[in-house]
């Protein structure tokens, strides 16, 4: 019975490869040129924001050493990136991903450094960027998101009118024993149906992959948590829920990777709990006192710089060589013979013949 009951368990571990347990990254789709490598190197939670750069082409303050990326190529970038953020979930099936990798240290993280860096070096191509975290009805939305996403349930309320509406994810989704009237059970198939609209909203506006400026999406997901919380990780609801979300995140998955020509990374990070509470502060900008370094409480200055050498000497010798070029070309010209030195006068310094 013993040994049965072990060959049981390879057996499910065999036919389940690209199962997630406990907090984990995966990566569900990916173009060739971005190239993840498949192993067990577990990535700490605040590098999550530098994964997300560099698989969009993007440089970072501090070198990231995990071999799980390997360096691509200079000329070519993913057109989007989509990360989505799972709360409250031990373990979710997802077959078919490119690689999975452990999570480390689940810190709250934020892209608004990767968002920052997509404006500023995109501002005219007004590329579309996306955060949404539905369960605290938090929505920041940048460029023709604002156009394209205008009319995306952000609310709770919206979200719950949103389900009654048509083409709702409540008729084509097996609910089992997911009710319709709890609250916990709402807020899940609220968070399915922001994923389905997404979708259908950039099936509306395709024009939206064509374009050259990538695009940021950061979605995070707590109806699981909210589901563990009142029935239990072994409650039926529990189970159902997280069957319903593995299938959906992969057919959302799918259809981004294809909306956008087979070249977008699409990622998924599982946690069961964050460590600490994220927390934002915000400033007045009418507010006369002014931090060198937003990031140091104390007013420290910001951290050295190895290029700030480099940048330093080139801009000395460059001043220091144009200085003494101005200094000979002025010389020169002070000492010059209007007569001998000048063509133009030589030209015209001729003796006028008398008739």
């Amino acid at each position: 019975e013993n040994m049965f009951f072990l060959v049981k368990i390879l057996h499910l571990s065999s036919a389940c490869p690209q199962c997630v347990h406990g907090d984990g990254l995966t990566v569900l789709q990916a173009p060739d040129f971005v190239s993840f490598q498949k192993g067990d190197w577990p990535v700490s939670g605040e590098k999550i924001p530098d994964l997300v750069a560099l698989t969009m082409g993007f440089s970072v303050q501090e070198d990231l050493s995990w071999p799980g990326l390997q360096a691509g190529p200079l000329f070519q970038r993913p057109r989007a990136n989509v990360l989505v953020v799972v709360r409250g979930v031990d373990g979710l099936t997802l077959p078919q991903s490119v690689a999975s990798y452990p999570l480390e240290n689940p810190v709250p993280f934020t892209l608004d450094s990767v968002a920052e860096t997509v404006h500023s070096l995109f501002a005219e191509d007004t590329p579309v960027v996306l955060q949404l975290a539905p369960s605290e009805e938090r929505l920041y939305m940048l460029g023709k998101a604002n156009a394209v996403f205008e009319d995306l349930p952000v609310t709770l309320q919206q979200i719950r009118a949103r389900l009654s509406q048509d083409g709702s994810v409540l008729t084509s989704l097996p609910l089992n024993s997911l009710s319709r009237n709890a609250e916990a059970d709402l807020l899940f198939l609220s968070e399915v149906q922001v994923l389905h609209d997404i979708t259908a909203l950039l099936q509306r506006h395709r024009h939206l992959a064509k374009d050259h400026s990538p695009d940021l999406y950061s979605l995070e997901l707590s109806g699981l948590e909210e589901l563990s919380r009142v029935y239990g990780q072994d409650s039926p609801q529990y189970r159902d829920a997280t069957a319903i979300l593995a299938s959906v995140l992969k057919k959302f998955g799918e259809d981004v990777y294809s909306l956008y020509g087979n070249n977008a990374v699409v990622e998924v990070v599982t946690v069961k709990t964050f460590e600490a509470p994220l927390t934002r502060k915000s400033r007045s900008i009418l507010e006369s006192k002014q931090i060198s370094n937003p990031g140091s409480p104390y007013n420290l200055a910001y951290k050295y710089n190895f290029h700030y050498a480099v940048v330093f000497n080139i801009v000395l010798w460059l001043m220091i060589a144009l200085a003494l070029a101005v200094i000979a070309i002025a010389y020169n010209l002070w000492n010059m013979d209007p007569g001998y030195d000048s063509i133009i006068y030589r030209m015209t310094n001729q003796k006028i013949r008398l008739e």
